[in-house]
């Protein structure tokens, strides 16, 4: 009778394991590299590129396309994984600047410090301007300007999609994303020394 209580235990709890497993396979990982695009230019190419071959080094990259799920609040989703991130991409390509999204996102980055590694695809950035197309409100067309104009005055990368070589750009970006990780989680560990010094001493 013993024997079987502790048999019974022993199920009970290899069952509440599996289940507990299964809820934190479920759970969305961290956010480390926000990459901010124009879905229509560059999800097929360096976008989408981008995201697996970060995703093969292990990290968490977030490309819309790829980690949001149907029935998912974009706006809810997208600003969660801005706020998440510990570094953005922005791959700025001829028509990013015609999409609100990708301003608001290039915004919300600059707005919560994130550091942000530029990528300018097929596109310089002089040509890069917020145009008032008179649908958006003259508060937000300032602060998309703001944002854009701190981003091209960012040291980034160029790639041309016809002439470029896509292993070494996609290994460049790939060194410059670990190095602002390395450096950002540097920053966060000194930042929390400090805090527990001045908090507990």
């Amino acid at each position: 009778m013993q024997q079987r209580s502790a048999s019974t235990a022993k199920n009970l709890v290899r069952k509440i394991w599996n289940h507990h497993n299964q809820i934190q396979s479920l759970k969305r990982p961290p956010c480390d590299v926000f990459i901010n695009h124009r879905c229509i230019d560059t999800k097929r190419t360096i976008s989408g590129l981008l995201f697996d071959h970060l995703s093969r080094l292990r990290l968490h990259p977030f490309l819309d396309s790829k980690n949001m799920r149907p029935g998912d609040k974009l706006f809810d989703s997208i600003d969660r994984a801005i706020h998440e991130c510990k570094v953005g991409i922005a791959v700025f390509s001829p028509r990013y600047c015609e999409s609100y999204f990708c301003l608001h996102e290039l915004a919300l980055l600059m707005e919560t410090k994130k550091r942000v590694i530029p990528i300018f695809c097929d596109v310089k950035p002089s040509q890069l301007h917020v145009k008032d197309n008179g649908r958006c409100p003259p508060k937000e067309l300032q602060r998309f300007a703001y944002a854009l104009e701190e981003a091209k005055y960012t040291v980034g990368l160029t790639f041309d999609t016809l002439e470029g070589d896509w292993s070494k750009f996609l290994t460049t970006a790939a060194e410059a994303v670990v190095h602002n990780l390395i450096e950002v989680d540097g920053e966060e560990t000194h930042k929390e020394r400090k805090y527990f010094m001045k908090n507990y001493f």
